[in-house]
């Protein structure tokens, strides 16, 4: 709803637009194109400021991308025939836990609590 203007002793009351002249229609929409216009040029600067850090995000995230594919190219691939044992725990396991349940490998590590001052 558009305000109509009024008397002062009234005070400001709200018009249907159907019942505003076609002259208060032309000064209401030259009002709102006005608005618009003095704020197009902030709004062209925030949309180059998105667009320069839509642009940052963009090329950290190739170069992140490129950096994994480059370190998973000159990894070394794991062979079928590699059985590299596990270091080893403290309280050393002395059965084969590929043998052993789930709980008998965790009731063999002794786990201890470190004091604090």
């Amino acid at each position: 709803m558009a305000k109509a203007k009024t008397n002062a002793s009234n005070g400001p009351t709200t018009v249907d637009p159907k019942e505003m002249s076609k002259k208060e229609l032309d000064t209401k929409r030259k009002e709102i194109s006005n608005y618009y216009e003095e704020n197009i040029p902030s709004l062209k600067i925030q949309l180059e400021y998105e667009e320069l850090l839509r642009d940052i995000e963009k090329t950290r995230a190739e170069r992140l991308q490129a950096q994994m594919f480059i370190a998973q190219t000159m990894a070394p691939e794991p062979s079928a025939e590699d059985d590299t044992p596990v270091p080893n725990m403290p309280g050393e396991m002395r059965i084969d836990p590929k043998t052993m349940s789930g709980q008998e490998a965790a009731a063999q590590i002794k786990r201890t609590l470190k004091k604090q001052d």
